[in-house]
């Protein structure tokens, strides 16, 4: 097949951008224990406590605790009742991401740019307020059970939104050095990829700055097709993957079939030091994809003069990877729950923009080993 590789720019021009974008906001969890997740990735990442909400706030219906690292806030949310949304969520989905919340000067434009080209409403334009300010939030439905919240947080001053109140923790792990979102990754179903690229650019106003085939984006066995697609900024970044057709199954087909639909396949964190980060994550206990050491033999030769030595990001098992713009680093975890579902990456950015297409088949051999041993190749 043809190689399909674009290098599309998205627009720069403001007035262009009928949503514009300051970034990820949050990314929140539907997970089935919320205060020992949120342990969980204090003690394995690096997150500190930052807000709590539930029953002493008036919210009787779930629990949300947020944590936070640096730019990065995760929302971790738990239902208190079997029949409630979030339970039910969790019981089909397993553990993962509910919500990608975008910054937004004006929540209340970007639902009514977003739902007039043609978003499904998930959450009308709504003031929370308190002694601190107000916040105004609005969201549409994506793929899946994904929503995408907007979050207007200019007029306040708190901690987190109204509703919640700071918590103070006595346990408070150092931070590994895990900065913002760097893009979050969607797996959505077989021939539906094209559909969502429609959406992105139709409803939300992104342009496609990449794509990658099947002659990309396989092995021996398996294969899957990606577009990336990105805001007018540049801050956010969303690509999006289908299955294609294999030997076998591909690491998508096993991601839809345990998490019974379409849904956020990994979060990509950004570091500024990636060797120190995950040699930190490691002694936490993280768990990583291992990558053959032949992998390093040769890719020097590829990629051309980093500034790091090559034994510790063999050691570690990170890759590497360069476009026109510079090189990359990355490395990706394991599954963060019992369902070969959601993972993290871990990447630093030393000029380069793109996402790492020299280590697919390094990285899908990776994936393919741990679905052969789970049975699920």
């Amino acid at each position: 097949m043809e190689n399909t590789i674009t290098t599309n720019q998205p627009t720069t021009t403001a007035d262009a951008d009928f949503l514009p974008l300051m970034g990820t906001d949050y990314v929140e969890f539907y997970v089935g224990n919320a205060k020992q997740s949120a342990h969980f990735y204090k003690t394995a990442f690096g997150f500190q406590s930052l807000a709590y909400a539930g029953p002493e706030t008036g919210l009787m219906d779930r629990v949300s605790y947020v944590i936070r690292q640096n730019k990065l806030t995760f929302v971790l949310t738990t239902a208190l009742r079997a029949d409630q949304e979030i339970a039910q969520h969790v019981s089909k989905h397993g553990d993962g991401v509910k919500v990608l919340a975008l910054m937004v000067e004006n929540a209340t434009d970007a639902w009514q740019q977003t739902t007039k080209r043609g978003g499904k409403s998930y959450l009308e334009p709504k003031r929370l307020t308190d002694e601190n300010g107000e916040v105004v939030m609005s969201g549409i439905h994506t793929y899946g059970e994904t929503i995408h919240l907007f979050i207007e947080r200019k007029n306040y001053k708190g901690i987190f939104m109204p509703g919640f109140r700071k918590i103070e923790s006595v346990y408070n792990p150092a931070s590994t050095g895990l900065l913002y979102v760097d893009h979050c990754v969607g797996n959505v179903g077989w021939n539906q990829m094209n559909l969502w690229v429609k959406f992105y650019e139709k409803v939300m106003g992104f342009k496609n700055i990449l794509s990658f085939d099947d002659s990309d984006i396989s092995t021996e066995y398996s294969a899957l097709m990606s577009k990336v697609m990105s805001n007018g900024n540049g801050f956010v970044k969303f690509p999006i993957n289908e299955p294609a057709e294999g030997k076998k199954k591909s690491q998508v087909e096993e991601y839809l079939d345990f998490y019974n639909g379409e849904g956020v396949q990994h979060v990509a964190i950004a570091t500024a030091d990636i060797v120190a980060t995950v040699t930190d994550l490691k002694s936490r206990g993280v768990e990583f994809l291992k990558i053959p050491s032949s992998y390093y033999d040769d890719v020097l030769d590829r990629v051309g003069k980093i500034d790091e030595d090559l034994a510790p990001l063999s050691d570690l098992g990170i890759l590497i990877d360069k476009d026109e713009e510079g090189y990359l680093l990355q490395i990706f975890s394991k599954p963060l729950q019992d369902r070969p579902t959601l993972f993290f990456e871990i990447i630093q950015r030393k000029g380069a923009k793109s996402f790492g297409k020299g280590n697919f088949k390094a990285l899908f051999e990776a994936l393919e080993r741990e679905q052969d041993a789970r049975g699920n190749l």
